[in-house]
Formats: structure tokens, sequence, C-alpha cells
């Protein structure tokens, strides 16, 4: 056939009816080929085993080229700097720069704040770790610096381990603000040390998977909550109220609880100047909004917010007319670099490692959903070891843990941003700020700081909406989120993160525990099989049983897939094995006696007994008739209703059935000329009922790994049905599987590779040509 003639052929099929289509198909597609069990696969495509390699042996090797890919790797600055397109990318990244600093300004000095920290270490924080970030980062578009959540969970932190309380001043019932922010502050920047050694750990050890278990239902109804933690902690700036300091279980209620109580003694001008901000501030982004195709930059609203808030209470006298508490001495310069105290390390190891991961686990989700959307690659790895020195060497020089911002990072990309250059030019902006202009802002108000955080929290309490779209979607990651959210709310941020993460575990396990168990049947004309339940086309093969799993098989449900294979095939495993049993005692006992009276016989008597065995024989036969008379009732029943299908025994290739009094005899005679017993142990001897299948084949292609209990279990299934007279063949196992069964020592000499095939189509086919039979090679002819 030509070229000419297949594009014709398929463009005639694809204006055909679906049907005709397949129809057509059908006459043209045979596949021939032999029917191959695993032996003869493995035979057939030459399978190699997979040559050791010692990765670890590299880590000792040192060369030119290894020492430069290492110092690329964890230095990535260096790869991409001297490449680096001037003309092209320059200016969108002094833009974006320039715009991201304009935003971190703000953020800094409120989320200091949120931090319980005085608002000058939100200028440091938004420095130290965004230049970090700039030498050792590999995300282009992230904007690292101060976040809400982070500065909520070290608020929690400073609050629970430095509350007011302890700084009471005894003459005056006063608290010794200087005393506590020292103290606070001491804590935060040890913490962000821990921080910062944990994810450097982790990344260094290449442990950034970790991130994975947090889950994006997870990880966005966790920040859910955090945004209403962060909302209710503010509440105290708005209405200027002096709250308890809380932390633990409940402390959020109770907060909320206090806020309601003490709402009388709020201060009016602090009220209206968070409202003012506030307005100012909806009404600003309303306008970006409206505008973003017009305007080269989108409106610096929080900016002009603080400035000309700042103006204000500085010529109207916000504190000193109306009591607004305002942000006071920002200090001019640098702070020198502090070691952390290493006596604070047992009481913030906790935190830190929940931080460390929260952190990440933000920064990664936003770096690749830049990365894809830009065409370029994230390192998790390196991303935790650059987020761990950012940490790291902010801790020492008085920093709070950072992650990177939603917000900041939008505006970053939109303004033209191309790499990290972007975040060095922001961090030199807030460098001149921190030098020269920070103390212009010693008369802004508190409560417009807080309007600032309330504000900036659209993006993260809009997550409410996946409510909705979870629910359609898919509930058990809208459990997830719901379960996170209630925890995070009730048990804080810590002991919120940590239900969330096993609750999500554990519902991975539930759901492998309780998979999809089917019985399948044959496609008609195809060489696949499907669930009869979901197809009503589909067939089960008479004689043959194929048996399904839609998970792997290990020690939480190998017990399950037992009970359930047992249970969809129709005969009482367990039940009939236990009457086979019996009965063959009874068989066993009554022949010993029969012997026994042999030898008595044959030494008083020198003629012949054998009409006294076969009489013999003859009331042990019907004796066992009548045992299994009553037990046998519902079974006869159900072989007289289902006719020939529901029992074998009746077809007319079945062997006939042995006499029980004959093999007695010969068995009697055995005894006496050593010749080997007919089998009087078989169902149909035993006048059992057998099931209606002779062979049983477990599709085992979703099985991606087996344990111990679960070549236990396989072992159990292959002997079970032996005891009924059910031959097992397994199906579809992949390479590693195969490989695990072999190691441990799962085949042996009656469970051999040959009764394991390379698909079900193939252990179908045998299984009709052989049932109970030795495996052979027939050819294997799909017409499809």
């Amino acid at each position: 056939m030509g070229l000419s003639e297949a594009l014709g052929q398929r463009d005639t099929e694809a204006l055909l009816p679906v049907t005709q289509a397949m129809e057509l198909r059908k006459r043209n597609y045979y596949v021939e080929r032999p029917l191959l069990n695993q032996e003869q696969l493995e035979e057939l495509g030459c399978l190699t085993s997979a040559t050791e390699t010692h990765q670890w042996r590299t880590w000792f090797q040192c060369s030119y080229t290894r020492a430069r890919a290492l110092l690329l790797q964890h230095l990535p600055v260096l790869a991409w700097l001297p490449r680096y397109p001037v003309r092209d990318w320059l200016l969108g990244d002094l833009l974006a720069g320039l715009s991201v600093a304009i935003m971190q300004l703000p953020q800094g000095l409120a989320y200091a704040l949120l931090a319980g920290l005085p608002p000058v270490f939100g200028l440091y924080s938004s420095f130290y770790p965004v230049f970090i970030y700039f030498l050792f980062g590999t995300s282009r578009h992230i904007s690292v610096g101060t976040f809400a959540v982070m500065s909520v969970m070290v608020g929690s932190v400073t609050e629970s381990l430095a509350p007011d309380e302890d700084f009471m001043q005894a003459e005056n019932a006063t608290v010794d603000e200087e005393a506590r922010d020292a103290a606070r502050v001491q804590l935060a920047a040890t913490l962000s040390v821990l921080v910062g050694l944990f994810q450097v750990g982790l990344g260094l050890v290449h442990f950034g998977f970790v991130v994975t278990y947090l889950s994006e239902p997870l990880v966005r109804g966790y920040t859910t909550a955090a945004s209403i933690q962060v909302f209710v902690s503010q509440l105290k700036y708005v209405f200027g109220l002096q709250l308890s300091s809380r932390s633990g279980p409940l402390s959020l209620i109770y907060t909320v609880l206090e806020v309601c109580w003490k709402l009388p003694q709020s201060v009016v001008g602090t009220v209206v100047t968070a409202l003012v901000a506030g307005v100012v501030l909806v009404l600003v982004k309303l306008l970006n909004d409206k505008l973003q195709r017009h305007l080269p930059l989108p409106l610096p609203g929080e900016l002009l917010t603080l400035i000309g808030a700042t103006g204000i209470s500085y010529g109207v006298g916000l504190k000193r007319r109306f009591g607004v508490d305002v942000v006071g001495n920002i200090p001019a310069g640098l702070v020198p670099p502090v070691a952390p105290n290493p006596q604070l390390f047992a009481s913030l190891v906790g935190y830190a490692f929940t931080i460390a991961v929260v952190g990440f686990a933000i920064a990664i989700s936003l770096g690749k959903i830049f990365a894809l959307r830009h065409g370029y690659r994230v390192d998790s790895n390196q991303e935790l070891v650059a987020l761990g020195l950012s940490n790291l060497v902010g801790g020492i020089f008085r920093c709070f843990p950072v992650s990177c911002s939603m917000s900041r990072s939008l505006v970053q990309e939109s303004t033209g941003g191309n790499t990290q250059v972007a975040g060095a030019v922001s961090s030199l902006f807030i460098l001149i700020i921190i030098v020269k202009l920070g103390e212009l802002f010693q008369d802004l108000p508190k409560a417009v700081l807080a309007a600032v955080i309330i504000v900036n929290l659209k993006g993260m309490l809009k997550q409410f909406t996946d409510i909705c779209s979870l629910w359609k979607a898919n509930r058990v990651d809208l459990l997830i989120w719901l379960v996170t959210f209630v925890a995070t709310i009730l048990l804080n941020l810590d002991l919120g993160l940590a239900v969330a993460v096993v609750f999500s575990l554990l519902l991975v396990v539930f759901r492998t525990q309780l998979p999809r168990y089917s019985v399948l049947g044959q496609v008609p004309d195809t060489d696949i099989y499907r669930d009869v339940a979901e197809y009503s086309e589909a067939r089960e093969v008479p004689g043959v049983k194929i048996f399904r799993s839609s998970a792997t098989m290990y020690f939480a449900n190998a017990e399950l897939y037992s009970d359930a294979l047992k249970q969809r095939c129709g005969v009482d495993v367990d039940h009939l094995i236990s009457r086979k049993k019996k009965l063959v005692k009874k068989q066993e006992q009554k022949l010993k006696r029969l012997k026994k009276l042999q030898k008595q016989t044959a030494a008083s008597k020198d003629t012949s007994v054998s009409i006294e065995v076969h009489s013999s024989t003859r009331d042990m036969e019907s004796n066992n008739m009548e045992d299994s008379k009553a037990e046998g009732e519902g079974s006869a029943m159900s072989c007289r209703d289902g006719g020939a299908h529901a029992c074998p025994e009746r077809k007319a290739t079945d062997l006939p059935a042995v006499s029980t009094g004959n093999a007695l005899e010969g068995m009697a005679a055995s005894g006496q000329e050593g010749a080997k017993a007919p089998d009087v142990t078989t169902l149909k001897a035993l006048g059992l009922p057998q099931p209606h299948f002779h062979s049983l084949i477990l599709d085992l292609g979703a099985l991606s790994f087996v344990d111990t209990v679960c070549l236990k279990s396989l072992k159990n299934i292959f002997r079970d049905f032996r005891e009924i007279e059910v031959e097992v063949y397994m199906a579809a196992c992949h390479t590693p599987v195969v490989a695990q069964l072999e190691a441990g020592h799962f085949f042996d000499a009656s469970i051999t590779k040959q009764h394991l095939f390379a698909s079900v189509h193939d252990a179908v086919l045998f299984a009709l040509q052989h049932p109970r039979s030795s495996p052979a090679s027939p050819v294997l002819m799909t017409k499809l």
C-alpha cells in the first residue's frame, strides 16, 4: 500500500461513524504471536539485569569539571549572570525592582508588626534575605522577603515565648516595651537561624521532595486559615486595644472573644485612621485593575498611603491629640551581626521545622508556576539551600524568617521582571531607605500598617471559593481542605499543620485500603477485559474467573484483597476447604480401622477377605454420603437451577466419578502389593460441590511493589484455590515487581514463572486450553 493510499484510507476512516470505523479497523488489524508466559517473554525480549551503579562513588571524585559543575549548581548566579542580555532585560528588571521595592517598604513595616517586632526589622528582612537569594536562587520571578503567613507564624512564637505579662513594670503596671522588643528580636533572629539550618540541611541531602507531602488543597486550606489568623491579629491595631498575649489551641477563639468584649474601649481616632487608609488602598487597587492595560506601572497605592498618612499624622499630631499609636523610633543605618542564642534552640526547634517546611512549600509552589509559564526549570533542592541561606544570614543580622510573596511576585512578573536582578534592585532600594529615609516614617500610624496587611489578604481570602470548586471536582480534596482549615483555626498554625499532614497521609492509606475490586469480562471480539459491572457487553469467560484490584497490594490491604477475592468468586473457599478436610480426616480414620480389621481377619483366616473389604467400603461410602448430604443440598439445588454452567462436573468432558469403594479396595491392596492408590480426596469423590470455574487469573497490573505480607498472601491464594481444584495464574506484572517476587523467593517448584503471563489475554487462552494441566506454548491469535 502506497503512502497516498494510506492517507486516503485514514481520511476515509475519519469521515465514517465510530462503529463503521471500528469495523474497518477490525478487518485490517491482526495480531499473531506465541502465547507468552513470563519465562518466554524474558527469553523473547532478551531481558537483561540492569547494571548496578554506585552513585556514592562519584561523590568522592575530584576533577576540574566536577568542581565547576558543583560551583555552578550551588551558586547559580555565576551561570546566568555572565550571559545576561543587558539590552533586552535590564530595563524591565529595573522597573520591576523599583515596583517591588515600593510594595516591599510598606509590607516590610507592616509584617514586622505582625511578627510582634519593631517595624524597622521588617526593613532588615526585606534587604539581607533578598540579596542572598539573588546569589543562590534558581527561580527568576519570585519575590523573596516578608510574607504574611510567615510573619504570623513568627508572631505566634514571639508572643508565646515572650508575652507582655513577663515585662510588666511593678511601679506603674505598664509593659516595658524596650525589654520586650529586645527579647522578641532575639527570639525571632534565633528562630530564623534554625529555620535556615533546617532548610540548608534538607537541601544538601536532596530532601526537597518533602514538600510533595503538602498537597495543593492542604496548602491552600492552610494559607486561608493563616489569613484568618492574620486578620484577627490586626484587630488590636485597628481598634487601638490592649489584648492579652495568647498561644496554643483555641487562642484565636479567645482573642476574638476578647476583642468583642473590649470593643467599647476602642480609640475612635485609630478606627477612623484604619478605615480611611483601608478605603484608599481598596480604591487604588480597583483603579489599578481598571487601568491595567493603560498604565506602564501600577499605581503605588501602599507607598502613597504611607507617605500621606505619615504627613497627616505629623502635621495634625494624631498621637498627641487623638491617642493614635504610631511606629515610633526607627534607627538609621544597619545593625551589626549578632550570634544566635544557643539556649533558645531547644524551645524553638519544633517551631523552626514547621516554619521551614511551610516557607519552602509556598516558595517552591509559586516558583514552579512561574517556571512552567516561562519555560525554565526550578531546582527544588537548590531552592531549599537558597531559602535556608537567606534565613541563616538574615538571622545573624536580626531578621525574622521569610519566604516569597505572591502579590509582589505577580507585580515583578507583570512589570517586566526577567531575572533576580529585579530582586537585587529592590534590595538596594530598601538599603537606601534603611540608611537615609527610614526615620521619616516615625510618625506613621500603626493602624495604617494594619490596613495594609488586611487589604493584602484579599488574595488568600478569595481561596474560600475552593470549597465550591472542590465540591464539584473532588470531595476527598475538599475534605483535606476543610480539615486543614478547621485544625489550623482551632489548634494554631504549628499543630494545625501537623494534623493536616497526618490526616492527608492517613487518607492516602485509607484510599489504598479500600480500592475498587473487579471481576473482569472480555469485550466481544477483542483482547480487552473490563469490569462486568461497568461494561454491559463484557462477558465472563466460561470456566475462568479474572480478578483485579485498582490499588497495589501491601501489608495494609493484603487481607482485604484476599477476602474480596473469595467473596467475588462466588465460592465460600474457607468453608469448602474446612468441609473437605473433615471428610478426608474421616476417610483416613475409617481406612485405619479397615486395615486393622483386615490384618485381624487375615491372621485368623486364610481365606480371601475381598468380599468383606468390599462390603466395608460400601458402608463407608454410604456414611460419607450421609455426612455430606445436609451440607450439599444447597449446592445441588444450584446445580439443578444453573445447569451445566453452574456444575461443570455434569459436562460430558468431565471424568467419571471415582468409586470410593474401589479406591479403598485398591488402597487396601496397595498395602500388600505396594501399588499407588488412586486419589479419593477430590471434591467429586468426597461428594462436595465443585466451583463453577477451573482457573483463576489475578490481574496484577496495578502492583507497583510487593512486601513480605503481599508475598505470603499470594502464596496463600495459590494454596487455598488449589485445595478446591482451581488453578491460579497471574498476569501483567511489571518487570520491577517480577524482580521483587524473585528476590522474595516467591517462585518455587509449585509456583513458577510459567504461572505468570504477559497479559490477561495470554492467561485466559492458556487456562481455556489447559485446565488444571502443565503449561505449554500454544499460538495466540487476536483479531480486533
